[in-house]
């Protein structure tokens, strides 16, 4: 029976268009998860809109629209991002408005309940509504919010439910201790098991419904909606038959969880909580990827640096955006992102790199009727070389660092240009043949292997790839035409 892999990526408010970074996140998990298909494993990778909460609600209300039918508008444009983006079609795409994650939602709270982990108390506390989260003095930088301090923090004062945070921080400091690489990188887990250690504090999982309307009912109480990350936390385990169909939730639980740093104490720590509260086992790994900033900058629309993926693809190609998102971003960290960035990569790695030794090892083939040789793949995968190559991209995607991952293919295409400078087998096929023919089965065979390692991050590309080379064809048009 084949091993299940189950993957999600967070959830984006659907209160602005798809941006760069949730283009990134998709994508990571998308590779990741094409990797584990090519494994023999069973895959499903996770994806959707989280649509309630006091911000979706309030642009609704400034645009004149039903909450329904605001995020609807926005739901179709995160889901038509999927196929833009390459996504693979082993995918469930959960809405937060619908019903049975509605109804799973409030079957999570009362098992909480159940446990003693959910009791009302009168309340004030300065909260954020872009993180949508309280903020503690400690947390603020001159009175703002680190990640949003353009918003005026906002003061609540009310009777909420809140959750018993307090009760699992010893469980959480056992888990992270049991497991060093639930959270990666290695500071991301770090970084949560010193906010935990520090203690916690219980925290607000409800709305008045008077003041805040747009939630799921809390159950057996009208007067309430569901904060909204306690509400969109449970898509994890609803998106996988939680709680009607527990044999399918049995098989495909735990998940691999991929987040932006923003999202940490959410997913590592409050999530797991709310699992332990619920009788759940843990997620199996958290793994933190890190901002895209443009030049220098943080994207903003009033800075006028936001880059819209769905632009990139117009203009460059699906494939091409995966490749940069895989190998010009970082996997864990910040990275900086710019158009000129992005031309300038496209032009030297896939243009002029991947795109140009394809059509010159191609050429060859075709016009010396040189075919594909199976003998010489399995004389290469014997080599050192070779086995370096597997090696290294296998620990890359082991270890979540598609970047790491990306970069050993492009010393195999590095190597296979600098075999064409040397031996110019172009030249040679007039004065010795045999020796040209030789070279010319090895670009074949190393132009498999890179369309081999290249399936998970540019799945059409490598498609392409292997089509030319099985069947000895030139491509009809350049891979990647310059820009």
């Amino acid at each position: 029976m084949a091993n299940k892999s189950y993957f999600t990526t967070t959830l984006p408010y659907v209160n602005a268009d798809p941006h760069l970074g949730f283009a990134l996140e998709l994508v990571q998990a998308d590779i990741v998860t094409r990797y584990h298909a090519l494994l023999g494993d069973e895959i499903l990778l996770n994806t959707g809109t989280d649509e309630h909460g006091l911000k979706i609600h309030r642009k609704a209300l400034e645009e004149g629209k039903d909450p329904q039918k605001y995020v609807d508008e926005y739901a179709a444009k995160f889901y038509d991002l999927i196929p833009t983006l390459g996504v693979t079609e082993k995918l469930n795409f959960i809405r937060t408005t619908n019903e049975h994650h509605i109804k799973a939602t409030q079957a999570f709270w009362r098992l909480c309940a159940a446990k003693g982990d959910i009791y009302k108390k009168e309340y004030k506390v300065k909260y954020c509504v872009g993180c949508e989260l309280e903020k503690t003095e400690s947390e603020l930088v001159d009175g703002k919010c680190s990640v949003h301090p353009n918003l005026e923090l906002e003061l609540i004062e009310e009777e909420n439910y809140f959750f018993k945070f307090s009760k699992y921080q010893q469980p959480l400091l056992e888990l992270y201790k049991n497991k060093p690489q639930f959270v990666l990188p290695e500071s991301r887990q770090n970084e949560i098991r010193a906010f935990v250690g520090r203690g916690l504090e219980d925290f607000s999982i409800s709305r008045l419904a008077k003041k805040m309307p747009w939630g799921v009912p809390v159950p057996d109480d009208t007067d309430h909606v569901m904060y909204v990350w306690f509400d969109a936390l449970v898509n994890y385990v609803s998106a996988v038959g939680w709680p009607e169909d527990e044999t399918k939730f049995k098989s495909w639980w735990p998940v691999t969880q991929f987040a932006g740093k923003d999202n940490l104490r959410q997913q590592a720590a409050m999530w797991q909580a709310m699992l332990m509260s619920a009788g759940l086992p843990p997620s199996e790994q958290v793994v933190i990827h890190g901002f895209i900033q443009s030049g220098g900058q943080k994207m903003s629309k009033s800075l006028g640096n936001v880059i819209n993926p769905l632009d990139l693809v117009k203009e460059y190609g699906t494939d091409a955006v995966r490749y940069f998102l895989a190998r010009h971003v970082s996997s864990f960290e910040d990275s900086d992102v710019t158009l000129e960035k992005f031309k300038e990569a496209y032009n030297a790695n896939l243009a002029n790199g991947l795109g140009n030794l394809v059509s010159r090892v191609m050429k060859m083939a075709t016009a010396n009727e040189i075919k594909f040789d199976e003998n010489e793949v399995k004389r290469i995968a014997a080599t050192e070389e070779f086995d370096n190559y597997h090696r290294e991209h296998t620990a890359g995607f082991d270890d979540f660092e598609i970047q790491k991952a990306t970069d050993v293919i492009w010393r195999g295409i590095s190597a296979a240009d600098s075999l064409i400078q040397q031996e110019q087998p172009f030249k040679k096929i007039k004065i010795d043949k045999t020796g040209a023919e030789k070279d010319i089965k090895n670009l074949l065979a190393r132009l498999y292997f890179i369309a081999v390692m290249l399936e998970p991050i540019m799945p059409e590309t490598a498609k392409t790839i292997l089509d030319l080379v099985m069947n000895n064809k030139m491509p009809g048009k350049p891979l990647f035409a310059r820009k």
